[in-house]
This record gives C-alpha cells, structure tokens and sequence, in this order.
C-alpha cells in the first residue's frame, strides 16, 4: 500500500503559555491513530506523517487532539503536493530578504477562501503587504516598522479562527521535510 506524505498545522498550541502540547505526547498522538513517519518541527504544531487515507484528516486529528489533551485544536492539513505549490506559487522574491521583511505563509482552513480572507486583513502603507494564493496568503511586513504592522489586527476578526500562520522559513523547512522523507510503500 502506497502512503502518502501530509503536514499537519495545528493552530495555537504553546503560545504564551497556553495549550501546552509536548512535542513526544503530539507525536504519540499521531502515532496511536495509526500514522506512519510521524516526525514534528519546533514546538509550534507542525507535525509530517504519511498515511494511505486522504478524507477527513482534519476532522480525524482535532478528534484525536480533543481526546489526548482536552482541548479543541484546530488542524490544517496540507499534503505534499500542496506544500510544495504554495511555496512555488509565493509572490516573486517572497521570503529572499528575511533582514528586511518578516515573511508569513496564513494557512487557511476551509470553508475560509482567500478572498474573504484577505477581506480580514488590514495592511498599513509601507509596511505591510500581501496577496492572496491557494488556501493561504502571503504576508511581508517591514522588519524595521513591525512594531507598526496591522498582522495582529486580524486576530480580533472571526476569520482568524480559521486560520494558522507559519514565518518562511518554516513552511520551506517543513516542505524539505516532506521531500526528505519520501513515504513507503
């Protein structure tokens, strides 16, 4: 049976303290709902797995994570195939000057669409910019004036609960994971 190679974005964990989830008890999660190649990045929810099913992967790990740790976590889940095209749709020179501007890859979990997600999002002249792509928006905000970005504005809006963002870095790390990693079969 042929596996396929998933990541798997859990939303607000072990941030500011709150829903703290230990990274070995994040992966034996995974692991007891019967995930192969389970592997996770930095304490922020971003974990690899393979697995041969591809329906109801979200709704399947917010079940497990509620079960595990009490709490409702929301999951976004991004194949392969669809990392690997976010990274290559990114806006031309996207994340190329991390010295200059703070790059974030918003992940979007459906139904939220693009459109009304960037409905959601202030920008402030000189500072901010972003665009929209499939199932996420590209974010840069001016390192020098982050202090001025209206990133935090969107918190307060209903959109945000559908949404998890993660710096350039990350999501390109993460993909390499995933590349790295190639599933059995």
């Amino acid at each position: 049976m042929s596996l396929n190679r998933y990541v798997a974005l859990l939303r607000g964990i072990n941030v500011g303290g709150h829903n703290r989830v230990p990274m070995a008890d994040l992966r034996a999660v995974f692991d007891a709902a019967g995930f192969a190649d389970v592997a996770t990045y930095i304490q922020s929810g971003n974990v690899v797995f393979s697995t041969a099913g591809s329906s109801g992967l979200e709704g399947r790990l917010e079940a497990a994570l509620a079960d595990r740790f009490g709490a409702s976590i929301p999951v976004v889940v991004r194949s392969l195939r669809q990392l690997r095209a976010v990274v290559r749709a990114a806006p031309p020179g996207f994340g190329e000057r991390p010295d200059e501007y703070h790059s974030d890859v918003i992940f979007l979990k459906a139904p939220l669409t693009p459109a009304n997600a960037m409905a959601a999002v202030q920008l402030r002249d000189g500072v901010d910019a972003a665009w929209p792509g499939t199932g996420v928006l590209y974010f840069e905000r001016l390192s020098a004036r982050r202090t001025q970005s209206r990133l935090s504005s969107i918190m307060g809006t209903p959109a945000y609960q559908q949404m998890t963002v993660r710096n350039w870095r990350t999501t390109t790390t993460l993909l390499a994971m995933l590349e790295d990693r190639p599933a059995r079969g």
